[in-house]
């Protein structure tokens, strides 16, 4: 029994949009193949060898082509679909990174003691952080690339403010854990000396004494995609 090859998706996934699970769809080869990003000589291949394996049904009729999917077809697009949907459940919902403690500036401890930023951190995330941030340098490029992801997305926000003389920006946290034991947050700042080599994190407590951590210890921290 022929399975469906990788190749001939595409194909059949436009067949089916077309409306061709239930009726006979007339299409060209020039089209299918602007549609699949395939030469004319490709897609008219691709139909050739989904008819010869019984995936779909074709009638010529001089240059006119119909095509209807058989059910042997559809049931293939559906496995496919349950297989594709199974791992999209299963996925995990958090990103991994692993990175080396740094001592940062100290200027975490002053900004997070301010009153604009406690009184939000109390109503949106349950707390006001210790006063200061865990500084984690990322040391892998792969992690250095994951980290980015974060600035697309909203987290908890934390809106700018201003105390009548500067304005300071808007802090956006991501539930996380570091070490897979301790509940933090990484934070993401609208203004930060830090490159992306660097993340911060804050919790209730001082990370450093909760994790007997000191400069040159190795961390992981397991960020909520969804928080």
């Amino acid at each position: 029994m022929a399975e469906l090859k990788i190749q001939h998706l595409f194909t059949l996934t436009h067949l089916l949009s077309k409306g061709a699970k239930y009726n006979y769809v007339s299409i060209t080869t020039s089209s299918l193949g602007r549609n699949i990003q395939k030469s004319q000589q490709a897609a008219s291949k691709h139909l050739l060898e989904l008819e010869q394996n019984n995936f779909i049904e074709r009638i010529i009729n001089g240059r006119n082509i119909s095509v209807k999917i058989t059910s042997k077809g559809f049931s293939e697009l559906v496995k496919l679909s349950a297989i594709l949907q199974k791992s999209i459940d299963s996925s995990p919902s958090y990103v991994e990174l692993k990175g080396t403690l740094v001592s940062g500036m100290g200027e975490g401890a002053y900004y997070m003691g301010l009153k604009g930023y406690t009184k939000q951190f109390q109503s949106r995330i349950g707390y006001v952080p210790f006063p200061g941030t865990l500084n984690v340098r990322l040391d892998q490029k792969i992690h250095q690339e994951s980290i980015k992801q974060f600035e697309m997305l909203n987290g908890v926000k934390i809106k700018s403010f201003s105390d009548g003389k500067r304005t300071y920006g808007w802090v956006k946290c991501f539930r996380a854990k570091l070490n897979n034991t301790i509940n933090c947050e990484l934070i993401m700042l609208e203004r930060t000396h830090h490159d992306d080599s660097i993340i911060e994190l804050i919790s209730k407590s001082c990370l450093r004494k909760s994790g007997k951590l000191k400069d040159g210890s190795k961390v992981s921290v397991h960020i909520q995609i969804n928080s």
